[in-house]
């Protein structure tokens, strides 16, 4: 009985020593994948300023509707394209808490 026992915590610890050491090795390649994932997506999820039309404006931005998303290319159309990120306040009906909500998200290129 003793002879199982021993055989059997011997094996759990063998196991769980193999296990650790098998996701210790996986564990920074997963980690740099997971990383490079994340950038792909960030820089794949940025809106044009310059570029996008109203109806992607209201799809991808956090408080953006269809007439902000209007009122957005209407300054562009008239002002020219925008020089920071910053200038979206100057369109009416856009705040500092809507700009900073998708702030992230924004680009001029």
């Amino acid at each position: 009985m003793t002879k199982s026992f021993l055989s059997a915590a011997l094996f759990a610890l063998l196991a769980s020593v193999s296990i650790g050491g098998h996701a210790a090795q996986t564990e920074p390649v997963a980690a740099a994948e997971v990383a490079a994932a994340e950038v792909a997506v960030a820089q794949a999820a940025t809106i044009n300023l310059n570029s996008a039309d109203a109806e992607t404006l209201t799809r991808e931005l956090k408080g953006i509707g269809a007439t902000k998303a209007k009122a957005i290319v209407a300054y562009r159309e008239a002002h020219g394209p925008f020089g920071s990120v910053d200038e979206l306040l100057e369109v009416k009906g856009i705040g500092a808490a809507t700009l900073e909500k998708n702030r992230a998200k924004l680009s001029l290129n």
